[in-house]
């Protein structure tokens, strides 16, 4: 049996602490938080620490006892984390989505390599499970150019309220972060980035349709680096009921998402939006998680397409953001453990795994994947 530390309790964490402990580990859950730890230790059947993930020395202690380490903390912190983790010669994975602090975690690969450990980010839903499903649709192609790889990923509340047609699923941080950041494509086979909440198209979708998608940021995680030059046009939108876009991208384009502190007030704008959507916005309404990930490529005259779709939806027990979270990081951080994947040293979650381990992985979870063809123009 081996141990694993889960940080952070929030739905994530605590739901990767369940399965966790699901698959045979023994875990113990960290927070600052006593009734949010105690919580998490209780749904999951799992042990409970009072941590404060930036006294390093208390990190490290608890790592020191550890084969791996599941991080749900807010992203800024998660280079600290990693750095403690292979301090301890401890498996390191996290959630990821910022592509700045995820550049800075993959720097440390020659370190993590040294330290015989597996340091994988981007281990979510997206980035995450998608990019992974992205390199099982690449390998499907087979070798030569790749006309395109599209990843349309969206967590929506199953019965849409209020203009924005959204309620929060997690951290309204995380979600600012995507909607402010550069956007990471390929285009004419070269690689580039586009401003987020653009590129907005019209998705057709069975019974929880029309969507639409718009490009954000953190999605696409390592591909577009990994494949310039191979494939010709790759990008990743989010999935969202009509109309929610153009309101963040007014907002972006009034200053709203500015997090320099204001003359007079002393509050930046991003502080403001933030508390105010923490405040206003639902959260807790059953939700659903829709993923369809496809490309296609020119083989002997004819264009062949692949894909994948999945339609997941609250369990009862944890959100299907949740699930389809919190399941692929455990489900890598398992293979690791158990010495099914052999990856070391620091790549993201689509470098360290291929479609076909992930998918067997979360056999049991519930998540399904099934095939998708893609409408000829779309």
């Amino acid at each position: 049996m081996s141990t694993i530390a889960v940080l952070g309790t929030g739905i994530v964490g605590t739901a990767a602490a369940w399965d966790l402990t699901r698959r045979g580990h023994d875990v113990v859950v960290g927070d600052t938080r006593p009734h949010a730890v105690a919580a998490a230790a209780h749904i999951a059947g799992a042990r409970s620490i009072s941590l404060d993930v930036t006294d390093g020395t208390a990190l490290r202690n608890l790592l020191e006892g550890t084969d791996a380490v599941v991080s749900a903390v807010p992203y800024a912190l998660g280079v600290a984390v990693a750095e403690a983790a292979i301090a301890t010669s401890t498996h390191y994975f996290d959630f990821g989505g910022n592509p700045t602090i995820v550049g800075r975690q993959l720097l440390l690969d020659d370190a993590a390599t040294r330290a015989g450990i597996a340091l994988v980010p981007d281990c979510g839903l997206a980035p995450g499970m998608a990019d992974v499903l992205a390199v099982g649709v690449a390998a499907a192609l087979g070798d030569g150019p790749i006309d395109e790889v599209r990843l349309r990923v969206g967590a929506l509340p199953q019965v849409p309220t209020g203009a924005m047609g959204y309620q929060l699923a997690f951290n309204p941080a995380g979600l600012i972060n995507e909607y402010a950041e550069p956007c990471e494509i390929i285009t004419g086979g070269r690689y580039a980035t586009v401003e987020p909440l653009t590129g907005t198209e019209e998705v057709a979708w069975p019974i929880w349709g029309p969507l639409e998608a718009f490009h954000t940021a953190g999605g696409s995680s390592s591909l577009p680096r990994r494949w310039e030059g191979r494939v010709a046009e790759l990008d990743y939108k989010t999935l969202r009921f009509p109309g929610h876009g153009i309101i963040f991208r007014a907002m972006l384009e009034a200053g709203l998402f500015d997090e320099s502190p204001q003359p007079g007030s002393g509050v930046a704008p991003r502080t403001v939006l933030l508390e105010a959507l923490a405040g206003h916005l639902p959260s807790g309404a059953p939700d659903l998680v829709l993923v369809r990930v496809w490309g296609t490529a020119r083989r002997d005259g004819t264009t062949v397409a692949v894909g994948y779709q999945v339609e997941d939806r609250h369990d009862g027990r944890f959100s299907a953001l949740a699930r389809t979270t919190a399941f692929p990081a455990t489900a890598l951080a398992h293979l690791v453990v158990t010495g099914a994947v052999a990856t070391r040293g620091a790549c993201t979650m689509d470098g360290a795994l291929e479609a076909d381990e992930m998918i067997a992985a979360l056999d049991g979870t519930g998540i399904i994947f099934t095939p998708y063809a893609p409408h000829p123009s779309r």
